[in-house]
């Protein structure tokens, strides 16, 4: 490592306060450890807080019945289409800031994260209208029972129509954290997530003066969470917090910069579509079973989410110190800040499966009524199957997150289509279908799939090539 990492240690408790207060750092030069911390801390609690949003959800919406928690979980799976264009778009903004605050150009750095949000104004208006219209639509080809359908139409419809909170909410938290403010981002987070849970059960059950909406009132109180928690980023790009200073005529259509966010974007939004896609598919697989299969997946789904994020956040880390490494010109730096995250991401994700693998009916059991018996089995089965694939995710999501903030998002997509599109659904398909195996199957060929993922990826890192993308 280069002697910068040398140093003498750190305090533990100065470097989190100094996290969770956003101090501001040149983290092309301090202690590669202190910056892995200063970054990781804050995106950990950042997309735990996040994660929570679907936890939360489902732990109230379960009381409605299997029903509601089904047509919550269908919804959710194509929601992450969503999810999937704002964390593009997010990595490309990410990517592109880091760039350029590396090379110490703060005006083209703001310039750059201003264009990233006038493109996802335009895109969430491009699907919600269409979301909207057609929910019901979405959800009988996803598979959901009619009775849920009914239950849960206006849920669907709220959800797809205010999807501009979601996207917003993943882009501009990818501009801080381009930028290594990531402390802003985490408490946008924190701000969007309180409201949600004070509002999910007033909403949902009619508290006080509030009305009785059912699970239409949880896509009620996510909506007003999240779009207060994007009003909170703006006020913070508005006042120049950090070294971003934004401008209004940043926000004027400027080709080059959007070409080369559409280059970085294009390929990065397909490789989580790709992801996202394929959990639509295996959903619906699922739901071949019941209701209770499907409720069951999807609380499962929501607490494989829960823990997955965290990981996910301390990876985004990474994305940041490589973009900005890379444009201070210090490979070698970016490279040892890959390896190190690599390290502390299997830790983490270790403990996780060992947790999910012996308590997976108590976790599962939280969220699920006693009553309900067979949801409760077939999350806990979910819970331990696909846990046993954590510590390759903990690897690939590391290594994924390299390539996307050095701005090469083509070879983890190229390798999220052959893993998830060519491997994962066709060998689902044929263990749900001809092998015996039934849901089970389903379940196993997640942690098989990704794990195979995270090997390849891992070896296109090797390489080095990823060092040399021009930005």
């Amino acid at each position: 490592m280069n002697d910068t990492n040398k140093s003498t240690k750190p305090s533990y408790i100065a470097v989190i306060k100094s996290a969770l207060r956003g101090d501001e750092y040149d983290f092309t030069s301090i202690n590669l450890r202190k910056a892995v911390a200063l970054l990781a801390i804050p995106m950990m609690l950042e997309l735990a807080l996040e994660s929570v949003f679907a936890v939360v959800d489902i732990f109230f919406v379960n009381k409605l019945g299997v029903h509601a928690a089904s047509v919550v979980g269908l919804t959710e799976s194509v929601i992450t289409l969503v999810y999937s264009l704002g964390i593009g778009l997010s990595a490309a903004a990410t990517a592109m800031v880091a760039r350029r605050v590396g090379e110490k150009n703060i005006k083209e750095a703001s310039h750059s994260g201003a264009q990233a949000i006038l493109t996802g104004v335009i895109a969430s208006v491009i699907i919600g209208i269409p979301g909207y219209l057609f929910a019901g639509d979405i959800l009988k080809m996803m598979g959901a029972e009619p009775e849920a359908i009914s239950q849960g139409i206006n849920y669907a419809r709220i959800m797809y129509g205010s999807n501009i909170a979601i996207i917003l909410l993943f882009l501009i938290n990818g501009i801080f954290r381009g930028a290594g403010n990531a402390s802003i981002a985490m408490k946008s987070l924190w701000l969007a997530n309180a409201l949600n849970i004070i509002l999910d059960p007033l909403f949902i059950f009619g508290i006080g003066f509030f009305p009785e909406l059912g699970v239409t009132g949880a896509a009620v109180a996510t909506t007003i969470g999240r779009s207060v928690g994007v009003l909170y980023q703006l006020w913070h790009l508005a006042k120049a917090s950090g070294s971003l200073k934004m401008e209004a005529g940043y926000f004027r259509p400027d080709g080059p910069i959007q070409k080369g966010l559409a280059k970085i974007a294009a390929p990065a939004t397909f490789q989580f579509i790709i992801a996202s896609a394929s959990w639509i598919f295996l959903a619906s697989m699922v739901a071949e079973y019941g209701s209770a299969a499907s409720a069951g997946y999807q609380t499962a789904i929501r607490m494989v989410v829960f823990f997955i994020l965290p990981a996910w956040g301390m990876s985004n880390a990474v994305a940041t110190l490589v973009g900005q490494n890379l444009g201070a010109g210090l490979p070698a730096r970016a490279e040892d800040s890959v390896k190190l995250t690599m390290k502390y991401n299997i830790s983490f994700m270790a403990l996780v499966t060992v947790l999910l693998l012996f308590f997976a009916p108590e976790i599962a059991g939280f969220f699920i009524p006693a009553h309900e018996t067979m949801q409760l089995h077939y999350a806990s089965l979910a819970l331990r199957v696909i846990s046993a694939g954590y510590i390759f995710y903990g690897m690939g999501m590391v290594v994924t997150q390299a390539f996307n903030g050095a701005g090469d998002t083509r070879t983890p997509t190229w390798i999220y289509f052959f893993g998830f599109w060519v491997f994962q659904i066709p060998f689902a398909w044929w263990l749900h279908k001809y092998s015996g195996a039934g849901v089970t199957g389903v379940f196993a060929a997640v942690p098989i799939a990704e794990t195979l993922m995270a090997v390849a990826v891992f070896l296109f890192f090797r390489t080095g090539k990823w060092k040399t993308i021009k930005v």
